[in-house]
């Protein structure tokens, strides 16, 4: 698996070594040792998986606040999607700084998401599937949201006709939340 690091400190893509032969294919998709190797100290504790029916479904920015906020990795296991993870992070020199990547099906990249960080995705294709492990329990009373257009952050989302749930629709801006990440 290579490591790749982006330009956001901690946050990190994942590329996972993949063997073909005449059947298909066949990949890791977390190896504990390769993640104690690299110093990545996360013990995921739940597997989430979405399915979004058509392109333009956008969910996020979604974030579990302080004392029990998440890491995730992210991977699309079917279609693609546009990954979006959100630095904040009081104490980052990245605070508010976004990073966005194509997941697939075909590429079979992984997004790792550390603690203190705001997760949106858009679908590129109609029929998408997304797997991510967390390492902290969904508690539906430190579940957040910020608006996924917020000026503040000021994403280019690459698909203009979203579809959003009531949730989303109605998230505050970043400003008007209660976010508790040092």
């Amino acid at each position: 698996m290579k490591i790749l690091k982006t330009n956001i400190s901690d946050l990190l893509i994942l590329s996972p070594d993949v063997f073909t032969d005449e059947r298909g294919w066949f990949l890791e998709s977390y190896n504990s040792e390769i993640f104690s190797k690299n110093n990545l100290k996360y013990t995921f504790v739940q597997d989430n998986h979405s399915f979004s029916k058509i392109k333009g479904v956008l969910r996020g920015l979604h974030f579990q606040n302080y004392p029990k906020t998440q890491a995730k990795l992210v991977r699309c296991t079917k279609g693609r999607i546009w990954d979006v993870a959100v630095d904040l992070r009081l104490s980052s020199s990245t605070y508010l700084s976004w990073f966005g990547i194509e997941l697939s099906e075909k590429n079979k990249l992984m997004l790792l998401i550390p603690h203190g960080f705001a997760h949106g995705f858009v679908t590129l294709d109609d029929d998408c599937e997304i797997q991510y492990k967390v390492d902290n329990y969904y508690d539906k009373h430190l579940d957040r949201s910020i608006k996924y257009d917020d000026p503040q952050i000021n994403i280019s989302w690459p698909i203009k006709d979203l579809i959003l749930s009531e949730k989303d629709k109605n998230a505050p801006f970043l400003k008007d939340t209660d976010v508790i990440f040092r």
